[in-house]
């Protein structure tokens, strides 16, 4: 059976909690794990920051540099393969990075975690899912899929302290190493593979990945949609980045600051099920046309809010939901805007320059407080950004022709 007829895999199936338990363990553990121990590292090892945060913008940038292979060797059927390795590979990194004592084998471990992340995290998962069931039938799985993500920060942070508290960062690592192979590659295999999923096919040369994404660069949309998304990873990254000592050098204090970021997870959750409540049929042209335009406006009104929690409460429960229902954008767009062949491939030429802007863009932030001694200048940054989104994907919208063609 072809996967374009399989039926939409929704939340409660097998498929999407075995993904989905690996999402929630992959993001905690190779993502919002790094602070807190790089924290605990370099007061143990006497690091500098510009040291223990290199290694995690490298990492960033090799994710971006495999996310094209990545996608195309899913789009071949080896979805299994791919991020039940990488799994168990990124488990052996964390458990190398455990026994660290020198720069050297630091980068090595930690740029290995941050390449790994390119066949763990959303993308491969949103290209599985849209191999099994078909790009048109994906959207209930890819929304299960975040739901998941959604909850890896609240789930991880905690518990990331306690073992830190218990263990120290070492075992931390060790803890973390064997979720990943334990855990996160167990569910990958079990899930990624079989079901109605194809083999490997012969495509034709029409059909392949490489011709597939020759025709869709040569579309104005994919390059709307390339900034968009590339001015989006970088404001999201640099402003959760800076969000901290940003917030406190505008006079909110600091427990307001930690009780506001506290809400941002929650609230992504929340707003994905919103829109998946509201609006579960509306087109993802509508749907990210509204929700891009609320970023500039939002960053505009913390440029003007008096430092009081109520204000920064409100603002972090808009930024959180936006960038919840953004991340199920991100997974539609291509079946909807761009081709519904070569999911994985597509997805993954479109992440590219967005890979490597989230992994510059926080310390380019940095150069620019630098420079200027205030995070005046970082902010009014940040809402250029949100802007050039919003004018990104307004611009993808009307540009997008229907896909009928494509049947």
């Amino acid at each position: 059976m072809s996967p374009d007829a399989a039926s939409p895999p929704h939340g409660r199936t097998p498929f999407i909690i075995g993904l989905g338990v690996a999402q929630l363990c992959s993001w905690g553990s190779l993502y919002y794990s790094f602070p807190q121990i790089a924290q605990a590292m370099g007061e143990d090892l006497g690091w500098s920051k510009a040291e223990l945060y290199g290694a995690a913008t490298l990492g960033l940038a090799l994710a971006g540099l495999a996310a094209y292979p990545v996608g195309a060797a899913i789009d071949r059927g080896h979805g299994r393969a791919i991020m039940a390795g990488a799994s168990l590979l990124a488990g052996l990194l964390l458990a190398l990075w455990s026994q660290v004592e020198s720069h050297g084998l630091f980068y090595v471990a930690v740029a290995g975690i941050g390449a790994v992340q390119a066949a763990t995290l959303y993308e491969p998962a949103f290209a599985v899912v849209a191999r099994r069931a078909g790009a048109l039938n994906a959207r209930p799985g890819i929304t299960a899929l975040t739901l998941w993500g959604g909850f890896s920060s609240t789930v991880f942070i905690p518990l990331i302290q306690v073992l830190l508290q218990g263990f120290g960062w070492r075992g931390t690592l060790l803890a973390l190493a064997a979720i990943n192979i334990g855990l996160c590659a167990t569910m990958n295999f079990l899930a990624a593979g079989g079901g109605r999923e194809r083999p490997p096919a012969r495509p034709t040369p029409a059909g392949t990945p490489r011709s597939v994404i020759g025709g869709v660069i040569r579309r104005p949309v994919f390059w709307a949609l390339a900034v968009a998304f590339t001015a989006y990873a970088a404001m999201f990254s640099g402003f959760t980045f800076h969000m901290y000592p940003l917030l406190v050098e505008r006079g909110f204090d600091t427990a307001a600051v930690v009780s506001a970021i506290a809400v941002i997870g929650p609230a992504q959750v929340a707003g994905r099920i919103l829109v998946t409540l509201l609006a579960p049929r509306a087109p993802v042209r509508v749907v990210g046309s509204v929700i891009v335009a609320v970023f500039p406006l939002a960053f505009l009104a913390l440029e003007l809010i008096p430092p009081d929690f109520a204000y920064v409460a409100l603002f972090a429960l808009a930024y959180g939901s936006v960038n919840g229902i953004i991340t199920i954008v991100r997974g539609l767009v291509v079946p909807e805007l761009l081709t519904r062949r070569a999911y994985g491939a597509v997805n993954g030429a479109l992440s590219v320059p967005a890979t490597f802007s989230r992994a510059l863009a926080p310390a380019g932030m940095a150069m620019l407080w630098t420079a200027t001694g205030s995070y005046d200048a970082v902010l009014f940054a940040v809402i250029a950004l949100a802007a050039l989104l919003a004018a990104g994907f307004w611009c993808a919208a009307a540009l997008a022709r229907p896909l009928e063609d494509e049947d």
